[in-house]
């Protein structure tokens, strides 16, 4: 089965969006800070409490976060979404009530011309979220 697995960087705030979001979907989260990588000597001291590698895991999706930036910084955009494709309604607009925490909707959920429920918002890390529910 082929799948599409989002990979997330933060700005040093990794571990706080991967535990907001394993609050939302629930699932499995492992964090690993550059402190407890090979690269622990070889990154200044004030890297060692950053995430290096996050993987949070139900049955249905997995996401993947990191805090290492390249030297230009983290640039955020909206060309990058993510997508939540569900079949069960009530999922949906769960799955949406919790990540909207701190979000800006920019469309709610509601029936759309192709027949799916759709809805869009971006979280309060800045990362922006499609909801499509096809019965």
């Amino acid at each position: 089965m082929n799948q599409i697995i989002s990979y997330l960087t933060f700005n040093g705030n990794c571990r706080e969006a991967m535990l907001f979001y394993q609050n939302c979907f629930g699932g499995t989260l492992s964090l690993q800070t550059v402190g407890e990588s090979p690269l622990s000597n070889k990154l200044p001291e004030n890297y060692r409490d950053k995430i290096v590698h996050a993987t949070l895991k139900n049955k249905k999706l997995t996401l993947i976060g990191t805090d290492m930036v390249d030297e230009f910084g983290l640039q955020k955009g909206n060309s990058i979404s993510l997508l939540i494709d569900t079949k069960e309604e009530d999922e949906l607009f769960k799955y949406y009530d919790k990540l909207a925490s701190g979000a800006k909707s920019f469309h709610p959920i509601q029936a759309n011309f192709w027949g799916v429920l759709f809805g869009g918002l971006t979280d309060q890390f800045g990362h922006h979220w499609l909801f499509q529910c096809r019965k």
